[in-house]
């Protein structure tokens, strides 16, 4: 019978993360319908996961493991490698779930070395099939999905964000069981973290809209100049005022290596496609990109798509869209600004 661990660390103050709530969500699904037990392995501060572990204390699980104290708060591949692999012994787990964020992926597949395990990244679905597991995920740069399922064990997951629904259930009492888990070499030291102002992040994977820029934000316009600076400003104040998260497509990205004038607060980061990311918020809106494979093949999960264009036979046009606005981008989101400031 399989035995189910389901990983994540945990965030300063004692939260999960959406993203962890909503794996933590497959990982309960994938144990009832196997009929096996479900273990929860947190990774903080002590404070912080005895608070978390309380928090998903009605999630159903049969055990709370946890690995704490400061060393292993921080992010460090030393530290988490020797955490995860802890509570994957313990558990005598044999399918390890975890959200796929970067911290994870850059431990979990040492991890799965030390186990004498197999790793898949970049979930986007579970079945099962005749009684065993299986996963879902896209290949040929997202062009084709595979599902498949591996005999070796454990066999540890790293799950996009969007897949489940997030958790959510009754807080409580949990009773946690801390692991001694001895301090590896530590060759890397955390002094600190150094976050963005948050009005100066723009990559908000929780956002309920998607905001895509492409080039045409920065070529000439029917005045025959070209209002970079403009384009900047309006983008802007749209993300401040709506919250929205910022995407562009690969050609205007490109541009700062062409020497063009580009938007300073756009970097590869934004990309979305089949060379950037592939995003899962409810709502997109593209402005100046002209809506082709590439860029629109990370749009996949986006629920309703909506795009800005002039040119009425662009892609978006040919069925890549529910809406396309035929109209001036800076028009428009000048127009929408002003109505967002008006409340």
């Amino acid at each position: 019978m399989e035995k189910i661990l389901y990983l994540t660390q945990v965030e300063p103050g004692g939260e999960l993360s959406s993203f962890a709530l909503e794996v933590l969500s497959g990982a309960g699904r994938l144990a009832r319908d196997l009929g096996c037990e479900l273990a929860v392995g947190l990774v903080g501060a002590k404070a912080d996961v005895q608070a978390a572990a309380d928090s998903v204390a009605g999630c159903g699980a049969a055990a709370f493991l946890a690995v704490t104290g400061d060393e292993f708060a921080v992010s460090r591949h030393a530290t988490d490698a020797a955490a995860f692999e802890a509570l994957a012994r313990n558990a005598e787990a044999t399918i390890v779930l975890a959200p796929g964020t970067s911290r994870a992926a850059r431990a979990m597949p040492g991890v799965a070395e030390r186990l004498n395990g197999r790793i898949d990244s970049h979930i986007t679905g579970t079945a099962i099939t005749d009684g065993r597991p299986e996963v879902e995920r896209w290949f040929y740069r997202q062009r084709m999905m595979g599902r498949l399922t591996r005999s070796q064990r454990p066999w540890l997951w790293l799950v996009d964000s969007g897949v489940f629904d997030a958790w959510e259930g009754e807080a409580g009492g949990a009773t946690l069981e801390a692991l001694d888990v001895p301090l590896p070499e530590l060759r890397t030291r955390v002094v600190g973290v150094e976050s963005p102002a948050a009005e100066e992040q723009t990559i908000r994977p929780d956002a309920e809209l998607l905001f895509v820029a492409g080039a045409g934000w920065t070529k000439k316009q029917a005045d025959g100049s070209t209002h970079v600076k403009e384009a900047e400003t309006i983008i802007h104040d749209f993300l401040e005022t709506t919250g929205a998260s910022l995407g562009s497509s690969k050609s205007l990205v490109d541009q700062a290596g062409e020497g063009q004038e580009v938007i300073s607060f756009m970097s590869h980061m934004n990309q979305v496609g089949q060379t950037g990311s592939t995003p899962r918020h409810p709502k997109g809106l593209a402005t100046c990109c002209h809506g082709e494979e590439p860029h629109v093949v990370g749009w996949r999960f986006i629920k309703e798509r909506r795009a800005v264009n002039l040119d009425p036979g662009c892609g978006w046009a040919q069925g890549k869209a529910d809406v396309l606005y035929v109209a001036d981008a800076f028009e428009v989101m000048r127009r929408v600004n002003e109505l967002l400031k008006q409340g």
